[in-house]
C-alpha cells in the first residue's frame, strides 16, 4: 500500500485495511524472537517488547510490507536513560541503545502528556512507519508517517522526524539535571544520528510507548493481541490500588 494513500485514508478517517483477527496466540516463531529480543535488551521492559511486536505483526498482517529493523521508545522512562533501542529483527541484535530527546511540553525530566496536534510541542507514541531522509535544520533527518489516527497520524504535517540534536547528551544532563527537550521529534545524539537513521531509513517501524489508557484501549494495531494489551491495563490497575 503505498503511503499516499495511506495518508488519504488516514485523513478521512477510513480504516487502512481489514486487519488482523483478535487471537492473542502467539506462533512459536514469535515467541522465539520476542525470547530472543527480550534477552538482546533487558534493560527494555518485557511488556513494553511485546506490546511492540504485537503492534508490528498487526500492522504486517494489515498488509504492510515486513521490515528488517524496529525501533522501540519507552516513553515512561527518565529522560535521563537510554530509553530508544533499535534491533536488528533478521540478526535478532540490538543495533542502537540511546538516550532519545521528548517534546518542551511533554514534561520536564519524565514525559506525561503527548499530542497529535499542530503546534502542541508535544511528543507522539503509537506506531510509526519510517519514509525518506533530508537535510533540514536540525541537519540530516529521517521523516516519520504515524500509522494511528488521532494518535499520530499527524506526525508529517507536523514535520516529527528523528534527527541530532546538541541537547542530547550526557553533559546537558549534568549541567541542567536533565536531557534537553525537543518541538516534539524524538531526537538523538549528534554523534549517533546518521548511524541510527540510516539503521531505520524507508520503511522500517517505530514504536512509541507510553501508559496512556485511552491509547491502550483504541489502537487498532495493539489490540491484534489482546492478552498484552491487558497485562499492562493490569499493571496500571496494580499501581491505581
Amino acid at each position: 500500500m503505498s503511503i499516499s494513500f495511506r495518508k488519504a485514508a488516514l485523513a478521512m478517517g477510513l480504516p487502512l485495511v481489514v486487519l488482523c483477527s483478535n487471537a492473542s496466540a502467539a506462533s512459536p516463531s514469535d515467541a522465539l524472537l520476542e525470547a530472543q529480543l527480550a534477552a538482546a535488551a533487558p534493560a527494555l521492559a518485557p511488556k513494553v517488547l511485546k506490546l511492540a511486536l504485537s503492534a508490528m505483526q498487526c500492522a504486517m498482517n494489515s498488509g504492510l510490507e515486513a521490515s528488517r529493523r524496529l525501533a522501540v521508545i519507552d516513553y515512561s522512562l527518565s529522560a535521563n536513560v537510554p530509553r530508544m533501542w533499535v534491533f536488528d529483527l533478521n540478526k535478532r541484535v540490538v543495533l542502537h541503545k540511546e538516550l532519545v530527546a521528548h517534546g518542551k511540553n511533554s514534561g520536564e525530566e519524565l514525559a506525561t502528556r503527548f499530542s497529535n496536534r499542530v503546534g502542541s510541542y508535544q511528543s507522539s507514541i503509537g506506531l510509526f512507519r519510517t519514509g525518506e531522509t533530508y537535510d533540514g535544520r536540525n541537519g540530516y533527518s529521517l521523516r516519520m508517517e504515524g500509522l494511528e489516527p488521532g494518535i499520530n497520524d499527524k506526525a508529517y504535517e507536523r514535520a516529527i522526524v528523528i534527527h541530532g540534536a546538541p541537547y542530547v547528551d550526557r553533559e546537558f544532563i549534568s549541567e541542567t539535571g536533565r536531557l534537553g527537550r525537543s518541538q516534539g521529534c524524538p531526537a538523538v545524539a549528534e554523534g549517533v544520528a546518521r548511524r541510527v537513521i540510516d539503521s531505520l531509513k524507508e520503511g522500517q517501524f517505530v514504536f512509541s510507548y507510553y501508559p496512556d489508557r485511552n491509547w491502550l484501549a483504541s489502537s487498532r494495531y495493539l489490540h491484534c493481541n489482546r492478552s498484552a494489551v491487558a497485562a499492562v491495563r493490569e499493571s496500571l490497575d496494580g499501581q491505581d490500588s
